[in-house]
């Protein structure tokens, strides 16, 4: 096995936990390691620090899997996604899946596999022609205690299926696909598994992007359940793995904010909540808190295929008469409603990662701020807002600080009700400070 030497140093950050060795962190490497292979890692004193994929191609030159385990073989990857899903059961309970609830199985380097993404999706297949498969009913709206799992709402149990949504996003983990194929049959038993990995960052990795069915039978579209609604997704075309099960707490944690919408200083509260969802995307946010009991919901997004996907899970769900759907830039309409003087009870924030890069910090921040501060002129005095920063670059210190310049420049107040980040089948890995990208902060404007 071929040997990475650090620089001195250079170990002290892998020991507390961080999987990424950059190329000027080398000092040398002895031996001819193979594109993707495994390494031993050393520090200059030459003491063993861990194995790690390989990449010459990369800047982040090796990925550290294991501090122990020399070989990343089958029996490797079924050691670490029963692991993961161990955790996963720590966390939901024991009959996750029993109970129709779609998790990230595998969170890459916070579950040992550098690079790997894992989403399982339980629901059913949506019948050709548009139409649920058999057993599939919609929503009925009934009112159930809070953590009750819904019944009539949902495909009955012989309907069901799991299918896994894979992303391959390091050479380390491209190079060992039918391994990792063979450990996730093993261990979770799908009844497909198709490939994601469309993602800009396989090109730092040299690779290509690769979308298909991998094993198994994937249908195009399934009806998944999530927080007492319906969604129908688009597995092999929709954004990422084809659903953000990250935010699935924080979907239900926004809607739980509509009933209280008459503390705001609302001239229509009696009628109920008036509800703006920027970056609407499928409609997470925007069909909850239609079921919440918001009187309006304005659902916008630049993205054509995820407003048509809105559309029908507002349908699934019986909220279409309360869910109005716009395609436009997010900036330009926000402008567009301050200047029709329209106002708001609660708005939602979820934009996409506008710091890609250090580079780009300075950009994100003029983002987010002016996202904000529009936001809060549309916001009706005692409103709540629910804001997103999903970059991992954009630090909640940043994101605090943002939020502050807006309120001062709107003449706001904030009162923070909650912060939050992921859920917890995205574990945050101590020492990996890249685990913990997404940050939540739901605020009283005053």
């Amino acid at each position: 096995m071929a040997t990475i030497i650090l620089k001195s140093k250079e170990d002290i950050r892998i020991r507390r936990g961080h999987p990424w060795i950059y190329d000027n962190e080398i000092a040398r490497v002895e031996g001819e390691p193979e594109p993707g292979g495994e390494v031993e890692v050393r520090d200059a004193r030459g003491l063993h620090v861990g194995y790690a994929f390989f990449n010459l191609n990369s800047k982040i030159r090796a990925r550290v899997y294991s501090r122990t385990a020399k070989k990343a073989d089958e029996e490797f990857f079924v050691r670490a996604f029963e692991a993961a899903w161990k955790w996963r059961k720590f966390c939901f309970g024991e009959p996750a899946i029993e109970r129709r609830l779609s998790l990230r199985l595998v969170y890459g380097e916070a579950d040992s596999v550098p690079g790997l993404i894992v989403d399982g999706f339980v629901g059913a297949p949506v019948a050709q022609g548009g139409g649920l498969a058999d057993g599939v009913e919609q929503a009925d709206g009934v009112e159930r205690a809070e953590g009750d799992i819904p019944t009539k709402s949902i495909p009955p149990l012989d309907t069901q299926g799991l299918w896994l949504s894979v992303q391959f996003l390091s050479l380390g983990v491209e190079v060992r696909k039918a391994e990792i194929l063979k450990a996730l049959r093993s261990v979770f038993n799908p009844d497909g598994i198709a490939e994601r990995s469309d993602a800009p960052v396989r090109a730092l990795e040299g690779l290509p992007e690769s979308v298909g069915v991998l094993w198994g039978s994937v249908p195009e579209r399934i009806v998944i359940e999530e927080n007492g609604a319906l969604f129908e997704i688009d597995l092999l075309g929709g954004q990422k793995t084809g659903w953000f099960l990250d935010q699935r707490a924080n979907r239900a944690a926004a809607a739980k904010y509509v009933s209280r919408a008459q503390w705001a200083d609302s001239p229509n509260k009696a009628i109920g909540a008036r509800v703006l969802d920027m970056f609407c995307n499928q409609g997470g946010f925007s069909v909850l808190a239609a079921k919440a009991g918001a009187a309006s919901v304005l659902a916008v997004d630049s993205s054509r295929d995820a407003l048509a996907l809105l559309r029908k899970n507002a349908a699934l769900n019986s909220v279409s008469d309360r869910i109005t759907i716009v395609e436009a830039n997010a900036f330009d309409y926000l402008r567009d409603l301050e200047k029709m003087g329209q106002r708001f009870d609660l708005i939602i924030l979820d934009p996409p990662a506008f710091a890609k890069n250090r580079a780009a910090l300075e950009g994100a921040r003029r983002g987010y701020k002016e996202l904000n501060l529009r936001a809060m002129h549309l916001l009706e005095r005692g409103g709540v807002l629910v804001t997103f920063s999903c970059s991992h670059w954009f630090s909640p210190e940043m994101f605090d600080a943002v939020l502050a310049d807006a309120a001062f420049d709107s003449n706001r107040r904030l009162h923070i009700l909650e912060e939050r980040t992921q859920d917890l089948d995205h574990p945050i890995l101590s020492g990996y400070d890249e685990s913990r990208y997404l940050k939540c902060r739901i605020v009283q404007v005053v």
